[in-house]
């Protein structure tokens, strides 16, 4: 039965992001909804967690019946502590977001969003990230939910294996009619060109200024930047092993150590 699946929902926005909300309303149907999220924004955090300093955990009311506590920790802290200290247990999903942004490619390396939801993949937990190619906080985010309902409740009814990890972005676009679906795609060879900005404050001291330009060296029609950029939502199944196998047999056969 739906009531009895336990869905963690979590996201690196912050918990007053609209993303939150709106991702929470796409599953709510799908099974009790737990919310465990950053009390401040936490983008870029990566898979940061922290030391040294003590966590903040707080029960807040801000989304009617449903339990939500605001962590002032990372994603993947909120994540850490959900499972230990609030459900005591693996919940049945993880799902992350909806996130302000894009979080297609390499992007996926710098994501708060997606590593909290590779945290509860290293857990076991099934989980997913999902992410909107519109940074502004007055979104509207009808298509986003619709796409997080149907990934989400297609997870939960399928047979896959242990830990499973999406990586799902959905495209801005200029009319709902132009959306042409969800496609399964692998993770483009892209990344960030970057520059720091050189400055003086007030008082003359040198601070730096983080630019860059996104460079997709990759042509590939079956990517998640081509995918978005022909009008479907990507969905990229993850892993968090990095381990490099072909290069690993190589190395096997010809350096003798």
């Amino acid at each position: 039965m739906a009531d009895e699946r336990t869905i963690l929902v979590t996201n690196d926005d912050g918990i007053t992001a609209p993303g939150i909300r709106s991702l929470i309303e796409a599953v709510s149907h799908l099974g009790r909804i737990v919310v465990v999220a950053p009390d401040s924004p936490q983008s870029g955090k990566g898979h940061a967690i922290t030391i040294g300093v003590p966590l903040r955990l707080d029960r807040v009311d801000i989304f009617g019946d449903i339990e939500a506590w605001q962590c002032s920790g990372t994603p993947v802290d909120c994540v850490k502590l959900a499972r230990d200290k609030i459900l005591h247990r693996k919940p049945d999903i993880c799902v992350s977001g909806i996130n302000h942004g894009a979080n297609h490619s390499i992007n996926i390396i710098y994501s708060g969003t997606m590593s909290a939801a590779m945290e509860a993949a290293i857990e076991g937990i099934p989980s997913i990230g999902f992410s909107y190619l519109d940074y502004s906080f007055a979104a509207d985010f009808t298509l986003p939910k619709q796409v997080a309902a149907e990934v989400t409740q297609k997870v939960l009814e399928s047979d896959l294996p242990p830990g499973t990890l999406f990586n799902v972005n959905i495209p801005l676009l200029g009319s709902r009619d132009d959306f042409r679906g969800i496609k399964i795609c692998r993770q483009a060879n892209a990344k960030w060109v970057e520059e720091f900005d050189e400055r003086r404050d007030p008082r003359g001291k040198k601070y730096f200024w983080l630019t860059g330009e996104f460079k997709n060296m990759d042509h590939g029609e079956d990517t998640d930047v081509w995918a978005l950029e022909n009008d479907y939502a990507s969905l990229v199944p993850v892993q968090f092993d990095l381990t490099h196998y072909k290069l690993k047999e190589r190395l096997e056969a010809e350096w003798k150590l």
